[in-house]
């Protein structure tokens, strides 16, 4: 049995997840970070999360690409920015003349997106990634600093120092909980992305849901469980489907949606016997199953204000139809019919203000991009909340930068600055689709090595169509490799949806890759929706 103590942060107190379910009553401790108790269907010990986060340093250090000399690397000579950057996240007000340099911290291909949209900002002077893949460097969306280690917080405030580096974004929720946001704030430079302690709505679900419960946030109904045998009685009393969620980070791989008790079962025990998932699956939360349509909700967040970005609908599971285990996301779209402007008003209103509220009551302000997983119930027709996530989604964030036309480095300044009141965002009208490419195999075993061809062709299919790297590598002929389970993020605009769907899957047909898979049918859901309205 794995062991689930560790220390959140290393400059930090104690940060104490207490496990409770939502139907006790409300804790009335002036704080959830020290608060503690127990459920009658399970006595769990206070979690504890850590920087020694030994996930953060194999996850990225996996990622580095061995043939350096085929990379751009972040010169010393880099441009100066036109004016100097005030220190810490209450800096001085943005003036229209100020560019700055932006780190990009992970090497997926949320942050390719993020770099390609900060490449276009006016206020942004040059863009690094550490540590970068190979698909940003030769699309000149980033130079990438792959020597950079980024889960040693000394010296990536090294580097930010020496670059005259005036920005960092955190991509990744796993150096997020790790601490990375603290460090480099204290050090006075301007992060976007939260504290580790804020990062704990993703870190740790039970968390999530003692802060909704709590909040009065809209959530499933839910118990926290330590123990294998009363986490299946409470689903046998329950019965299926029933939805089983691993307590911390999993890659996006901690949550089965059991149709039958024997799935439910397995999956506890895999969790909280067999350990699959380490210290992640310590703890398990049993929540009721939600019956509606998912969607994803963003919005940027400077501690006290909060903004909504664009809508986007991911797909979770692997297979055509909804079918198969849930992914880390197999596609997206947005806009999402789904999400009205009267229901964005709804979730602003039940779900993201009371839960900027309740951590800033908690004390621990939230800074980033909150990223709020919904399930649309097919009664109400109300939103609930499935979970937080304290980053950028990806894929969705893939057909968000797309469909940006605001200042990205200007915008994620003022939210580092507390500086979002009144601040508006330009989109394009048109959509955005994007298709992942995975390895074969996925989200299961796969195979690494397998030779990527024809990516420059299949961005000329068509105007607007860009394929985001997200798991390559290089091979010792420069040939593009795969090197993870999702590979490609392969994304298209269009006037609307049906011609942005035409386009981003004649780019993947582009694409010569036996070792790889594709779900053929995303947007399937807003195209029946549109089919369905037309005839009415």
């Amino acid at each position: 049995m794995s062991l689930c103590t560790s220390n959140l942060h290393p400059s930090s107190s104690s940060f104490n997840l207490f496990s409770h379910n939502n139907n006790s009553p409300k804790p009335s401790l002036n704080s959830l970070r020290l608060a503690t108790s127990t459920s009658p269907s399970s006595s769990v010990a206070p979690l504890k999360l850590s920087t020694t986060n030994h996930a953060l340093r194999s996850r990225f250090l996996s990622n580095r690409i061995q043939s350096r000399q085929l990379w751009i690397r972040c010169a010393t000579s880099e441009s100066e920015p036109s004016i100097s950057v005030a220190p810490g996240c209450n800096g001085g007000a943005f003036t229209a003349e100020e560019r700055v340099i932006v780190l990009v911290i992970g090497g997926g291909g949320r942050e390719h997106a993020l770099c390609h949209a900060l490449k276009r900002s006016p206020s942004c002077n040059s863009v690094l990634c550490a540590p970068g893949n190979p698909g940003i460097t030769s699309s000149g969306d980033a130079a990438c600093v792959p020597d950079l280690d980024v889960t040693d917080s000394s010296a990536v405030i090294s580097f930010c120092q020496k670059h005259n580096v005036g920005l960092v974004v955190v991509g990744p929720e796993v150096p997020l909980v790790a601490g990375l946001a603290n460090d480099l704030v204290s050090a006075g430079i301007l992060t976007f992305g939260p504290s580790s302690q804020a990062a704990a709505l993703e870190g740790s679900k039970n968390f999530m849901k003692n802060l909704c419960h709590k909040y009065n946030i809209p959530t499933a109904k839910y118990k926290t469980f330590s123990d294998a045998t009363a986490a299946k009685e409470y689903i046998q009393e329950q019965g299926v489907p029933i939805v089983i969620k691993a307590d911390g980070l999993a890659a996006g791989k901690g949550v089965t949606v059991a149709m039958e008790l024997e799935e439910a079962f397995e999956a506890v025990d895999s969790m909280l016997v067999q350990g699959v998932f380490g210290s992640a699956g310590c703890q398990v939360i049993v929540e009721e199953f939600l019956e509606g349509e998912e969607a994803s909700f963003f919005a940027l967040v400077d501690g006290e204000n909060a903004i909504p970005l664009e809508s986007a609908q991911d797909h979770k599971r692997v297979g055509d139809g909804d079918t198969g285990p849930n992914t880390g996301g197999m596609g997206a779209y947005s806009p999402a019919p789904v999400l009205t402007k009267e229901l964005e008003g709804v979730v602003m209103e039940t779900i993201i203000h009371p839960t900027v509220k309740g951590m800033a009551e908690e004390g621990c302000k939230f800074v980033g991009v909150l990223f709020a997983g919904l399930m649309i119930q097919k009664k109400s027709g109300l939103p609930k909340l499935i979970e937080f996530n304290v980053r950028f989604g990806d894929p969705e964030c893939q057909v968000l930068m797309m469909r940006l036309e605001s200042d990205l480095a200007k915008v994620l300044l003022a939210a580092c600055r507390g500086e979002l009141k009144g601040v508006t965002l330009d989109w394009s009208r048109d959509s955005a689709m994007v298709v992942v490419m995975a390895s074969r195999g996925y989200p299961g075993a796969y195979e690494k090595g397998s030779i990527i061809r024809n990516l420059e062709e299949a961005e000329r299919v068509a105007p607007g169509v860009k394929v985001f790297h997200a798991g390559t590598g290089l091979d010792e002929e420069g040939n593009v490799v795969a090197s993870g389970g999702r590979v490609l993020g392969v994304t298209a605009k269009g006037r609307d949806l049906e011609e942005a769907r035409e386009r981003v899957y004649t780019a993947v047909g582009q694409i010569n890759w036996p070792g790889g898979f594709f779900r053929s049918d995303i947007g399937w859901r807003a195209l029946l929706q549109k089919q369905v309205a037309s005839k009415d």
